[in-house]
C-alpha cells in the first residue's frame, strides 16, 4: 500500500486539509482521512484534486495542428478542414500513429488529464486494405498508453458511408471503412490489445449518423455489451440540414427516437439542438461530450450549455483535434463562450457558486461516466487518479479552497500542474511527464518524416 498526504484536497464533501489517501497495490483508494498526520514514507502533495477524463480524442490530428490556419479561395469551414485532414492522414504509418499518440498522452497528463477516450478511426493501410492484424493501429494506441501510463478507453470507430442515404465513401475515407462484419473482427482484435493494459476498457463508436445509418448502429451495438457508446452528432449546421432532408428529423431527435440512448452513451458536440432535443438529451442520462477549443477552431458554434445544465444534463470535456491540449483552457472557453453570447459573467454557476468548481466537478462526473472509469472523486473504491496543483506557483499565491480552482481554470494553465498519478502510479513529476523525453524524441522524428512530404 501507498499513502499520499495532501496539505489540502478536494473531496466529495468539499475542501479538506491534511488529507491522507491510502492506495492499494491495484491503484484503488482504500481510505481517505482529513486532519491526519503524514507517515514517514508518505508521498507528499500540496493541493490534490481528482484527475480528469479527456472523453474525446483523435490523437493523430495533433500532428496537423497549426497547419490549416490559411484561408482558402472561398469561405473556410469544418468541411474544407476535413479535406485537408484526409490528405494528411494518407502519410501516417503505424509507427507514426504510436509516436503521435504517445506525445498527445504526455501533453494530456501534464495538463491534468488522467484518462482518455480515443475515438479511433484510422484503421487501415493508405489503400484501404486491412493490416495483417486488423487492429494494428489500435494496438499502437494501446502501446502508447502502456508507456505513458494514461488510462485508456479505446473507442474503435465504425465508418461506412460518406453521408446520409448511404452515400458512397470517397478515397479520402478509405482508411476508415468497415461493414458490420469486418468491424466485429476489428473490435475483437482491438479488445485483445486493450486486455493487456492496466486501467483500460473498450467501447464502440459509430462515427456519426451520416457515416453509420440506424441499421448499422443496430448491428454493431451488441458489441458494446454494457460498455460505452460514443457518437459525433449535430456538430455542424449542414449536418442538421442534411439529416432533416434525409429523415425528416434533426440529428439528436433522430437518434433519441431510434436508439436506446442512456447513461452508457456519449453524444460528442451536440452543438446544434432545439429546445426539445436539449431537454430530452439532458433527461436521457447520456453525456454531452464538449470540446470547446476544437469547436472554436472549426467554427462549429456554441453548445446550449445554460439550458442543458438547467435540465440536469451531464457534460464532459475532450480535446478532440488537439489544436491545443490544456484542461484549464477547455473549461475556461466553455464558460467564456456563454459570457460572450449572453453578455453576463459567471453564467454556468448557481447563485453563490464558484464557476470553476461547478464546471470542474461537472466535467469530472460526466467524463468518468462517459469512459466508464472509476475516477472523478477522491473516495474509497475509486481509482487513485491524483492531480497536484502547485500552491507555490505565483498564480496560486494566497489562494485557498475554490479560489485555487478558479485561479487555475480562469487565470492559469498547464504549468500549475505539479504532479499526476494514475492508479497511484506517478506519471508527472515537477510538471513533466516521466515519459516526456522518450515521447518527445519519437514525436520529433515522426513530424520530420511526415512534413518532408508537405
Amino acid at each position: 500500500m501507498t499513502e499520499f498526504f495532501a496539505e489540502t484536497a478536494l473531496l466529495p464533501e468539499g475542501w479538506a486539509d491534511r488529507v491522507a489517501i491510502t492506495v492499494d497495490t491495484h491503484g484503488d483508494i482504500i481510505s481517505v482521512r482529513s486532519q491526519a498526520d503524514p507517515e514517514p514514507d508518505s508521498v507528499l502533495l500540496r493541493c490534490c484534486v481528482p484527475g480528469m477524463a479527456n472523453l474525446h480524442s483523435h490523437s493523430f490530428q495533433r500532428a496537423m495542428a497549426g497547419l490549416t490556419e490559411r484561408r482558402g479561395p472561398g469561405s473556410d469551414s469544418f468541411w474544407s478542414w476535413r479535406q485537408l485532414m484526409y490528405a494528411f492522414n494518407e502519410r501516417l504509418t503505424p509507427d507514426h500513429v504510436e509516436a503521435i499518440a504517445g506525445w498527445v498522452q504526455v501533453e494530456m497528463l501534464e495538463a491534468g488529464f488522467t484518462s482518455v477516450g480515443e475515438f479511433h478511426y484510422l484503421h487501415h493501410a493508405p489503400d484501404g486494405s486491412p493490416y495483417d492484424d486488423p487492429a494494428e493501429m489500435a494496438a499502437r494506441i494501446c502501446a502508447a498508453s502502456a508507456r505513458t501510463g494514461i488510462a485508456l478507453t479505446l473507442l474503435p470507430v465504425f465508418y461506412r458511408w460518406a453521408g446520409f442515404d448511404c452515400q458512397s465513401p470517397s478515397e479520402g475515407q478509405r482508411r476508415f471503412l468497415n461493414d458490420p462484419d469486418s468491424y466485429a473482427e476489428l473490435h475483437t482484435a482491438s479488445a485483445r490489445h486493450v486486455a493487456r493494459l492496466d486501467h483500460a476498457n473498450i467501447g464502440i463508436a459509430p462515427h456519426s449518423l451520416r457515416a453509420a445509418d440506424l441499421a448499422d448502429i443496430d448491428a454493431i451495438r451488441p458489441l458494446a455489451k454494457a460498455g460505452p457508446v460514443h457518437i459525433h452528432i449535430a456538430e455542424q449546421v449542414r449536418e442538421v440540414e442534411d439529416c432533416l432532408a434525409s429523415t425528416g428529423a434533426r440529428p439528436v431527435r433522430h437518434l433519441l427516437d431510434n436508439q436506446p440512448v442512456d447513461a452508457t452513451w456519449c453524444l460528442v458536440h451536440a452543438t446544434h439542438m432545439d429546445a426539445s432535443e436539449t431537454r430530452d438529451l439532458a433527461r436521457s442520462g447520456a453525456v454531452a461530450g464538449l470540446c470547446p477549443l476544437t469547436e472554436a477552431n472549426l467554427g462549429d458554434g456554441l453548445f446550449p450549455a445554460v439550458d442543458y445544465l438547467a435540465e440536469g444534463g451531464v457534460i464532459g470535456i475532450g480535446s478532440d483535434s488537439h489544436i491545443r491540449i490544456d484542461l484549464a483552457e477547455e473549461i475556461r472557453l466553455l464558460e467564456y463562450g456563454q459570457r460572450l453570447t449572453r453578455r453576463e459573467r459567471n453564467v454556468l454557476a448557481g447563485a453563490g457558486q464558484s464557476t470553476g468548481r461547478r464546471l470542474f466537478e461537472a466535467s469530472l462526473s460526466g467524463g468518468g461516466r462517459a469512459l466508464q472509469h472509476r475516477q472523478g472523486q477522491l473516495s474509497p473504491g475509486m481509482r487513485a487518479d491524483l492531480v497536484e496543483l502547485d500552491t507555490h506557483h505565483p498564480g496560486l499565491t494566497g489562494r485557498r479552497g475554490d479560489a485555487l480552482l478558479d485561479s487555475w481554470l480562469f487565470c492559469g494553465e498547464r504549468s500549475l500542474v505539479r504532479s499526476v498519478h494514475v492508479g497511484g502510479r506517478e506519471c508527472v513529476r515537477e510538471g513533466r511527464a516521466l515519459a516526456r523525453e522518450t515521447m518527445d524524441k519519437a514525436w520529433r522524428t515522426t513530424l520530420s518524416d511526415i512534413l518532408e512530404a508537405v
